[in-house]
């Protein structure tokens, strides 16, 4: 029976040490999230000497794009943070002034719903930057009335996810809450 138990307790030590193999996948995350910034700064860089004679209208979609890979950013953040803190270690960077609120907060169903509603805001924006681009010979060539309709769909696909799991997860704590109550 000490046998069972020593070599069931070092398989489960060695099942919990694997977390670790998650670190290298989060560590490309910040990769990931560099070249995020790098993005952001040559569209910042190609937009900043047109600044005095830019239409109103490409200024808009210029800002949605910049929006559009802050947002993205955001997402890869919490991605990082939240899933390092909730698969493989607490961060231990003590209670430094500039620690996010919601670091160490943030568990499994809350990261599912701020990365749906990250990409439903993602989704929206490039969504509304279409839009603002119809009847635009250089955009109507490559989104027509199918491409904009596909837009639509999948835009409202990932709405009615969020919905779906919004409500998924208010019938479970509503249900734990009957059982503990």
């Amino acid at each position: 029976m000490t046998q069972k138990t020593s070599i069931e307790s070092r398989f489960e030590r060695t099942l919990f040490a694997s977390r670790w193999m998650m670190a290298p996948m989060y560590l490309g995350l910040s990769v990931s999230l560099a070249l995020l910034v790098v993005v952001f700064l040559r569209e910042l860089a190609y937009y900043m000497p047109q600044i005095l004679t830019i239409s109103a209208d490409k200024s808009i979609l210029a800002v949605l794009t910049l929006i559009d890979l802050t947002l993205a950013a955001n997402l890869l953040v919490i991605v990082l943070f939240s899933g390092y803190e909730n698969f493989v270690s607490k961060l231990d960077i003590g209670e430094t002034h500039d620690r996010a609120a919601w670091m160490g907060t943030v568990d499994f169903g809350g990261l599912k719903m701020k990365l749906i509603a990250s990409i439903i805001a993602i989704s929206g924006i490039h969504l509304l930057k279409r839009f603002m681009e119809i009847g635009q010979s250089d955009a109507d060539k490559v989104f027509g009335d199918r491409e904009l309709m596909w837009l639509v769909i999948i835009h409202m696909v990932f709405v009615l996810s969020g919905v779906l799991m919004a409500l998924m997860d208010w019938l479970m704590s509503r249900a734990k809450a009957q059982k503990a109550g």
